[in-house]
């Protein structure tokens, strides 16, 4: 009786009840014991029934493949069972020591049938065409990624990955060519644009980053949702404000801000950790996005030269068509020459490495963008567990008596602002100034560090059921109503001062954070209600919108209508200090009377001659100065701009203080002046 037989009778699995004909083929079992042949060397262990095989299947297994369909019995023959029939049997397949290692070109490491059906195959095409490596025929970087190699033992040696690693995705798709072209443009605009200032341009290199994105997410298969394209849109509308402005300040505020909410687009955040930490994930996506394209970039070179040389030509030709007839058609009419000039960048050779850097940061910028839209850091897998609740009276009391801390401080400050204000200045000896400028800090302060003492409460609030919630509630949301009115009263003492005073940079600063704070307050309040879900994407979008209508109200511009209506009503004004605010300014200062008007303006005028922007680099702030002064130039003044803003006769607390700087001489009772703000 043939082996077939035998093994059907035993009734084993797999074995086959009529034995084939002679020389009809059995690729699987045959074709598993050449891999096997092949995979086992010096170090493969004893077969289950032998004790020398390990000697055998180390020699080149002449018989690892048979000419026919019947297995070859002696050395080297497997039987389907798996179990040695002679000496250098080797155990076909299955899991275990046996396993043969990832062999060089073979597509499965784990030595199974790849995708052709052959185990193995990774020596020259046999006669009978049955043996050969599996050529694939799709491109380089359509190809999936190599697999991790694998040690003797069978596991992959890979290093413990690190927090942002566990929180990414194992990779994204090969990048698309939208993609690699959409970065390409982004390097570009960055050089050829960025260069000469901000404005325009800066929109022009972040749609194109944009567009990366987009292209990324889509082949990745993410789907745009309703918060990613507030963020996006909210991002872009932040990188207007340099093209508004002309001050750096505020445009500096707009950029960041925007970095963030470009973050937030890209990732897809909802919690705390997202919105805190969001921008150091897209850092963190600049190498693993350069390394990215850069095999996109390769992959495509070895699939398509062809194409490289043809895309390189038809490239060269037409831009030397267009330098060609340019240039004749510039040469023959100036109108079109200073048309040409305006609509095309500057380059010279002396800022070519500054062009440069500026391309690497356009490029880099666009592929991490790129790349964290297709596998974006899952931040919302960090789950912040709270802290163990306390029992209702440990957590309570300390938060009773810091409300009726503030209830006491918060009645005291009704009275002042009701009509006890000269009583309180009388009795301390303050000016009103003085007052004004002592309590603001302390009381911007005490706002800050009531919102950790409500994140930290919230943290250990007891969770016993439905009267620990009520409790919470209650005591934090007196806590909040009681830190608004700290808050009113913060912005009241600043508009005293800024009265006494006028307005500065500082000074508009920090009363916007005071007021945006007061913004988180409400903001805490109503998650109280309504849930707390919401309340990290909402704080964002304050935040945000606060940026955007700092930025677009122009600060500058406010100064000093604050301080021309200030002159206008008390002959008081800093002269000094208005010629160091920018072009944004110009429209108020206009308005004052000369000398004072020339005073103001000379130096901004003088900067903005000396300006040679082009259009994409000019902020409408900045043409708007220039038409300005344009019309009414601005009349140089010499030694006169140094008495107007010190001869003026200013009574600011009534107790004729003398003068500094146009401005009265703060009463700083013995501290230093230049602490003032």
């Amino acid at each position: 009786m043939s082996d077939h037989a035998s093994e059907a009778a035993s009734g084993r699995p797999g074995a086959s009840a009529t034995p084939p004909e002679s020389g009809e083929a059995e690729p699987s079992r045959s074709r598993a014991v050449a891999g096997a042949g092949r995979a086992a060397g010096p170090e493969a262990p004893e077969g289950p029934g032998g004790a020398g095989g390990a000697r055998d299947v180390a020699q080149p297994a002449a018989s690892a493949r048979p000419r026919s369909g019947v297995p070859a019995q002696g050395s080297g023959s497997v039987p389907g069972s798996g179990s040695a029939q002679g000496a250098g049997s080797v155990p076909a397949s299955g899991p275990g020591p046996g396993r043969r290692e990832a062999m060089p070109g073979n597509d499965d490491p784990s030595g199974e049938a790849g995708p052709s059906g052959e185990a193995g195959s990774d020596g020259p095409a046999a006669p009978d065409g049955r043996t050969g490596p599996h050529v694939s025929t799709a491109p380089a970087y359509r190809k999936a990624p190599s697999p991790p190699a694998v040690s003797r033992q069978g596991r992959t040696q890979q290093p413990s990955p690190g927090l942002l690693s566990r929180l990414r995705p194992p990779g994204p798709p090969p990048i698309t060519a939208a993609t690699l072209c959409s970065a390409l443009a982004a390097g570009l605009l960055s050089a050829l644009l960025l260069g000469d200032g901000l404005g325009l341009n800066l929109l022009f290199v972040a749609v194109a980053a944009a567009l990366a994105a987009y292209f990324a997410a889509r082949a990745a298969g993410r789907r745009l949702r309703t918060w990613t394209a507030v963020w996006a849109v909210g991002g872009l509308a932040l990188l207007a404000v340099p093209a508004l402005r002309d001050a750096g300040w505020p445009s500096f505020l707009a950029l960041v801000s925007a970095l963030a909410l470009g973050s937030l687009a890209l990732h897809g955040s909802r919690g705390w950790p997202g919105v805190l930490f969001g921008s150091w994930g897209l850092c963190t996506s600049v190498s693993r996005g350069v390394r990215w394209g850069w095999r996109g970039v390769r992959d495509r070179a070895d699939d398509s030269r062809g194409r490289v040389r043809t895309a390189t030509r038809t490239t060269g030709v037409a831009v030397a068509l267009l330098v060609v007839f340019g240039a004749l058609f510039a040469s023959a009419d100036p109108a079109f020459a200073d048309l040409l000039s305006g609509l095309t960048p500057d380059l010279s050779i002396g800022d070519s490495p500054w062009r440069a850097v500026l391309f690497v940061l356009g490029l880099f910028g666009a592929l991490a963008a790129a790349h964290t839209a297709a596998a974006p850091v899952r931040w919302d897998g960090i789950t912040v567990r709270p802290g163990p609740a306390r029992k209702r009276a440990e957590w309570a009391v300390p938060l009773i008596v810091l409300n009726l801390l503030f209830a006491l401080f918060v009645g005291f400050q009704l009275v002042v602002l009701l009509g006890g204000y000269d009583k309180v200045l009388e009795e301390t000896g303050l000016t009103r100034s003085a007052y004004a400028r002592q309590g603001f800090w302390q009381l911007l302060w005490a706002t800050v560090l009531t919102l950790v003492v409500i994140a930290l409460a919230r943290r250990w609030a007891p969770r016993g059921g439905r009267h620990d919630r009520t409790l919470v509630r209650s005591v934090l949301g007196a806590l909040c109503v009681l830190t608004l009115v700290v808050v009113a009263s913060a912005l009241r003492r600043m508009d005293l001062y800024v009265e006494a005073f006028g307005l500065t940079r500082l000074r508009i600063s920090v009363a916007a954070v005071e007021l945006w704070l007061g913004v988180v307050l409400v903001l805490i309040l109503m998650a109280g209600v309504f849930g707390a879900r919401l309340l990290p994407r909402a704080v964002a979008v304050s935040a945000a919108a606060g940026v955007l209508a700092f930025g677009l109200l122009s600060p500058d511009g406010l100064i000093a209508e604050q301080n021309v209506h200030r002159y206008q009503e008390r002959k008081a004004i800093d002269i000094d200090y208005l010629r160091e605010l920018s072009a944004d300014a110009v429209p108020a200062l206009d308005t004052l009377p000369e000398p004072l008007r020339s005073c103001a303006l000379e130096r901004i005028q003088r900067t903005l001659a000396t300006s040679d922007a082009p259009w994409y680099a000019t902020s409408w702030g900045e043409a708007r100065a220039r038409d300005i002064l344009a019309a009414n130039p601005a009349q140089l003044r010499g030694t006169e701009c140094y008495s107007p803003g010190r001869s003026v006769d200013e009574q600011a607390d009534g107790r004729g203080d003398h003068e500094e700087g146009g401005y009265p001489r703060e009463d700083h009772g013995g501290e230093d002046p230049s602490a003032s703000y």
